[in-house]
């Protein structure tokens, strides 16, 4: 079940979905937008158990802290015995994560759907 989204920040939005925390970053994440996300990440990979999904489908910049805050949310999530993915499709993000070892650490999915094994609905054929 799909829960709405809260904006806790112009840069992060939290949302429930199917079990999962789906933490969606927006805008440009760069130092001045990662210290604002940076506590509220913090609360959100804290819970034991916690099942998180990093979902960078509507950045528009990302930068070393992005990575460093992915890091830090993997992290987190693994210490409580939780289970972390990642979305992203973005070409430059996916090579940032490649150069820097992250995506060994975190598997970039390219959608949500992928994510959570959701298939979308085949178009139907018709008979012609």
């Amino acid at each position: 079940m799909r829960q709405e989204s809260a904006s806790l920040t112009r840069h992060l939005r939290v949302r429930r979905d199917r079990g999962h925390t789906v933490l969606e970053f927006l805008g440009e994440i760069d130092i001045a937008s990662a210290a604002e996300i940076a506590p509220h990440l913090d609360r959100e990979t804290a819970r034991p158990g916690a099942r998180v999904v990093l979902d960078l489908g509507g950045i528009e910049f990302f930068d070393c802290s992005g990575l460093r805050l992915l890091y830090r949310a993997r992290r987190r999530v693994l210490d409580e015995g939780g289970e972390v993915h990642l979305v992203c499709a973005h070409p430059l993000t996916l090579r940032m994560l490649r150069i820097t070892g992250l995506a060994r650490l975190l598997p970039p999915r390219p959608t949500l759907a992928e994510v959570f094994g959701v298939t979308p609905p085949q178009e139907r054929r018709t008979g012609r």
